[in-house]
Protein backbone atom coordinates (compact mmCIF):
# COMPACT_ATOMS: atom_id res chain seq x y z
CA UNK A 1 0.00 0.00 0.00
CA UNK A 2 0.97 3.47 -0.39
CA UNK A 3 0.41 6.73 0.85
CA UNK A 4 -1.20 9.71 -1.60
CA UNK A 5 1.65 11.92 -2.48
CA UNK A 6 0.69 15.22 -0.75
CA UNK A 7 0.29 14.32 3.16
CA UNK A 8 3.44 14.65 5.30
CA UNK A 9 3.17 13.70 9.40
CA UNK A 10 4.18 16.95 11.28
CA UNK A 11 4.12 17.84 14.81
CA UNK A 12 1.94 20.17 15.83
CA UNK A 13 1.57 21.62 19.71
CA UNK A 14 3.06 18.14 20.56
CA UNK A 15 0.68 15.97 18.69
CA UNK A 16 1.84 14.05 15.87
CA UNK A 17 -0.56 15.68 13.01
CA UNK A 18 -0.89 14.48 9.31
CA UNK A 19 -1.58 17.32 7.29
CA UNK A 20 -2.52 17.64 3.24
CA UNK A 21 -0.21 19.44 1.53
CA UNK A 22 0.04 21.13 -1.68
CA UNK A 23 -2.68 19.95 -4.33
CA UNK A 24 -4.01 17.72 -1.41
CA UNK A 25 -5.12 21.02 -0.02
CA UNK A 26 -8.24 21.05 -2.29
CA UNK A 27 -9.40 16.93 -1.59
CA UNK A 28 -8.92 16.79 2.00
CA UNK A 29 -9.38 19.74 4.25
CA UNK A 30 -8.17 18.85 8.35
CA UNK A 31 -5.69 16.62 9.36
CA UNK A 32 -5.61 12.89 11.18
CA UNK A 33 -4.14 12.93 14.92
CA UNK A 34 -1.79 10.17 15.58
CA UNK A 35 -0.66 8.61 18.90
CA UNK A 36 3.00 7.25 19.00
CA UNK A 37 2.31 3.48 17.32
CA UNK A 38 0.34 5.60 14.48
CA UNK A 39 3.53 7.52 13.50
CA UNK A 40 5.32 4.74 13.54
CA UNK A 41 3.23 2.94 11.28
CA UNK A 42 2.98 6.05 9.08
CA UNK A 43 6.62 5.97 8.81
CA UNK A 44 6.61 2.39 7.51
CA UNK A 45 4.09 2.74 4.87
CA UNK A 46 6.36 5.79 3.59
CA UNK A 47 9.65 3.49 3.67
CA UNK A 48 7.09 1.12 1.61
CA UNK A 49 7.21 -1.51 4.46
CA UNK A 50 5.42 -4.51 4.63
CA UNK A 51 2.68 -6.11 7.31
CA UNK A 52 5.51 -8.43 8.70
CA UNK A 53 7.97 -5.24 9.03
CA UNK A 54 5.57 -2.89 10.34
CA UNK A 55 4.94 -5.99 13.27
CA UNK A 56 8.14 -6.11 14.16
CA UNK A 57 8.55 -2.10 13.79
CA UNK A 58 5.49 -1.74 16.67
CA UNK A 59 7.00 -4.67 18.95
CA UNK A 60 10.94 -3.18 18.93
CA UNK A 61 9.12 -0.49 21.16
CA UNK A 62 6.24 -2.20 22.36
CA UNK A 63 5.81 -5.17 24.26
CA UNK A 64 2.86 -6.62 22.07
CA UNK A 65 2.58 -10.29 20.46
CA UNK A 66 1.96 -10.67 17.10
CA UNK A 67 -1.87 -10.50 17.04
CA UNK A 68 -2.32 -7.94 19.04
CA UNK A 69 0.37 -5.84 16.69
CA UNK A 70 -1.61 -7.03 13.61
CA UNK A 71 -5.08 -6.04 14.83
CA UNK A 72 -3.08 -2.17 15.15
CA UNK A 73 -2.03 -2.25 11.79
CA UNK A 74 -5.38 -3.56 10.66
CA UNK A 75 -7.23 -0.44 12.09
CA UNK A 76 -4.69 1.94 10.88
CA UNK A 77 -4.86 1.31 7.82
CA UNK A 78 -8.54 0.92 7.80
CA UNK A 79 -9.19 4.10 9.08
CA UNK A 80 -6.27 5.40 6.28
CA UNK A 81 -8.68 4.15 3.44
CA UNK A 82 -12.00 5.65 4.91
CA UNK A 83 -9.88 8.46 4.95
CA UNK A 84 -8.94 8.13 1.26
CA UNK A 85 -5.13 8.09 2.20
CA UNK A 86 -4.20 5.29 -0.06
CA UNK A 87 -3.24 5.28 -3.84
Amino acid sequence: MKIKSGFMLRKVAGKQVVVPVGKATLDFNGMITLNDSGAILWNCLLAGAEVEDMIAALQEVYDVDDATARASIDAFINRLKEADLFE
